[in-house]
């Protein structure tokens, strides 16, 4: 039988390799779109929430080594292929030569960029939340290229273009997937209380 990871280990992986606040919500912001897009499509949840969270592992000890130290980590603990090949996917183009060819391997290769677009888009925001933003505000700040600058924009559109996605539709979708981890990724809001 092969080994198939919680969550729980996940996240713990997770910390054991990222100690950056910002990391691990962008962990958690990818994990809950994956988890959101997943269910919307009728996938695995669990699945694509676990390779969302961990998709970066090796991003805070190893940025030259990107993907390839996240493969060899994975491997020694027996991840399973499947896992490891839609993680290093979406650095395709940049850091692998791995393409995303399943529809949970083009998910993350579209949407990961784009969670950190949508978090500087709230942290603009007078609210400071994703609870109460409009797919507009990410399309506004999305053609403005000195904004979030740091954003590969490319890849976002190739990621829509893979599967076959409106940038709007892509926007709306992270948007809806950030809000269900709002708290624990800290973009609830000044009135957060009161979600």
């Amino acid at each position: 039988m092969r080994y198939i990871p919680t969550r729980d280990e996940a996240f713990a992986l997770l910390k054991e390799y990222n100690h950056s606040n910002s990391l691990i919500k962008h962990a958690l912001s990818v994990e809950g779109v994956m988890r959101y897009m997943a269910r919307k499509r009728g996938q695995d949840e669990e699945k694509w929430g676990i390779i969302g969270l961990v998709h970066d592992l090796d991003y805070e000890r190893y940025p030259q080594q990107h993907c390839q130290k996240t493969k060899e980590i994975l491997e020694e603990r027996g991840w399973p292929e499947d896992y490891i090949r839609a993680i290093m996917s979406h650095g395709w183009g940049l850091v692998t030569d791995v393409e995303p060819q399943h529809e949970m391997e083009k998910v993350l290769y579209a949407i990961d960029e784009l969670t950190g677009l949508v978090t500087a888009v709230a942290l603009v925001r007078p609210s400071k939340s994703v609870l109460d933003m409009k797919v507009k505000s990410v399309s506004k700040k999305w053609k403005d290229k000195s904004f979030a600058a740091g954003v590969d924009r490319e890849v976002i559109a190739n990621g829509a273009q893979m599967l076959g996605m409106e940038l709007k539709d892509l926007f709306e979708d992270v948007i809806m997937g950030m809000r269900e981890v709002a708290k624990e990724i800290s973009l609830a809001g000044n009135g957060a209380d009161s979600v």
